[in-house]
């Protein structure tokens, strides 16, 4: 991969690859897609597509114990291994995350090395969807999952922290400015802007961009949502919108990391020719002009 396909996730000065290796469709069942974490030949399947990530410059790797009660975890920390992580552990950067309303968060993190079979994780993230007061304060409060978070990386169990939102309330920028996260999360794609408005410009995207956050997104194909919109509006159309999708995320440069599934060799080298075709890339300022 050349310099236009890795980027430096913020403040943690890791180098890595601008599209990330998303965990959700490897342990949640029927995600998207007819699909089972403990099919034994599906499984294998996604293992294959680990290894030819790892192989083919992939170095972000994104998994969480809710997926699948911590089956994407152990499918990663299957794959990793058997593509050679412990000889490439510093070129590789491997997030998973913690729910911010785990009873226990610091044994979470010791199921989640022991199922990604590492001895330190790159980012833990707090896994959050709408922060409500109350996860709120199960996240920041004092004996919070933050807190907990805080304690695991002075022990050196993992290096950096995060959090993840689909939301753009009140806690998510309350999160970005106290300065305690190094990593934000959140839902960005052609569909769902509302982190990233241009025009204003508003957004948490460029509020985590001004702190030095790193900035990933899920959802960046939309979660077929696009998808599903133009075959409704339109039965015939049999066009293959994914590789505009995502040009459309890598368009924007405050993105660092453009999470995407996969589970098959073959899908991982189609996001990698979208990844390095750098001349379909949009100019988002002119995507959204309103006068011409």
């Amino acid at each position: 991969m050349d310099s236009s396909a890795i980027s430096l996730l913020g403040r943690t000065n890791a180098t890595v690859s601008r599209i990330g290796f998303g965990g959700a469709p490897t342990g949640l069942t029927n995600y998207l897609d007819p699909f089972s974490p403990v099919d034994t030949k599906q499984r294998e399947g996604v293992i294959s597509a680990i290894r030819h990530a790892v192989a083919s410059g992939i170095t972000y790797y994104d998994t969480a114990a809710a997926y699948g009660s911590g089956e994407s975890e152990k499918i990663f920390g299957e794959g990793l291994a058997t593509a050679g992580i412990a000889s490439r552990r510093d070129d590789l950067y491997v997030a998973t995350k913690v729910s911010h309303d785990e009873s226990n968060p610091r044994e979470s993190i010791e199921n989640s090395l022991k199922n990604l079979r590492l001895d330190v994780i790159d980012l833990v993230q707090v896994h959050g969807t709408t922060y409500t007061p109350e996860a709120r304060e199960q996240t920041m409060g004092k004996g919070g999952a933050l807190e907990v978070l805080e304690q695991a990386r002075d022990e050196g169990l993992i290096r950096h922290i995060g959090f993840t939102t689909e939301d753009q309330n009140p806690p998510v920028y309350e999160f970005i400015e106290s300065r305690r996260f190094d990593v934000m999360q959140t839902c960005y794609n052609l569909v769902f802007q509302h982190t990233y408005e241009p025009t204003r410009p508003f957004g948490s995207i460029y509020e985590a961009d001004k702190v030095g956050m790193g900035v990933v997104t899920m959802r960046s194909l939309t979660a077929s949502v696009f998808q599903r919109w133009m075959k409704t509006a339109r039965p015939d159309d049999d066009f293959g919108y994914s590789p505009a999708l995502l040009q459309f995320v890598l368009s924007n440069k405050l993105i660092d990391v453009a999470l995407v599934g996969m589970r098959t060799p073959e899908e991982v080298d189609k996001n990698i020719a979208v990844l390095n075709d750098t001349a379909s890339r949009f100019d988002l300022d002119e995507i959204h002009q309103k006068f011409v």
